[in-house]
């Protein structure tokens, strides 16, 4: 008796370690994406104050304040995601639960900076560059739209809901197919 006892105090202390370690290790994995995403938004308006002073082109300038501005969004996002799934005491058990609340947001702003950037490198190679390295931007682009529909085939795999849906819309077609049959042979009836 002493013995499973001390077993279960032993687990329960190991599981209580454990969930301290990870709450203290998000901690300091959101401390560190937050420094950064902070010293590169300094760095983004640094970028865009040498464009308008013009130690460096202006067009040049707010193209590189933007990228920056889009990796620092990213970056933010990512120490959010982990401050508040990894640093809450009472996590998640289940992870597809988790996943499909973390994997859309992080997916949803890469994809955005993606198509950012595919986009001002077509601004950028029009004005200042040849119009060969614009395959560099509609790969990107390309890999933007891969990228959003492999999160889409992710959601609908990983949802347990699209099988309740089909159910309901099965019942209703019967309903309603039942509802026919049923005018039908009332109808039958009258004449």
């Amino acid at each position: 008796m002493l013995m499973s006892s001390n077993h279960t105090a032993f687990r329960q202390s190991m599981a209580l370690n454990i969930t301290v370690f990870r709450q203290f290790m998000a901690t300091i994995f959101s401390v560190i994406f937050f420094l950064v995403a902070l010293i590169l938004t300094f760095l983004t308006g640094e970028a865009l104050y040498q464009g308008f002073v013009g130690n460096i082109g202006l067009v040049e300038a707010v193209i590189k304040s933007i990228n920056m501005a889009i990796v620092v969004l990213a970056i933010f996002e990512l120490g959010l995601v982990v401050n508040r799934e990894y640093g809450c005491k009472e996590g998640e058990q289940n992870l597809i639960v988790v996943l499909r609340r973390t994997v859309p947001r992080f997916v949803s702003i890469v994809c955005i900076a993606l198509v950012l950037e595919g986009l001002l490198l077509v601004i950028k190679y029009s004005q200042l560059g040849p119009a060969s390295n614009l395959n560099y931007s509609a790969i990107i682009i390309i890999s933007a739209a891969i990228l959003l529909a492999a999160l889409g085939i992710f959601m609908r795999l990983t949802d347990d809901s699209h099988n309740n849906h089909n159910k309901i819309l099965f019942n209703d077609k019967k309903m309603q197919a039942d509802g026919e049959s049923i005018g039908n042979s009332h109808h039958s009836l009258n004449q």
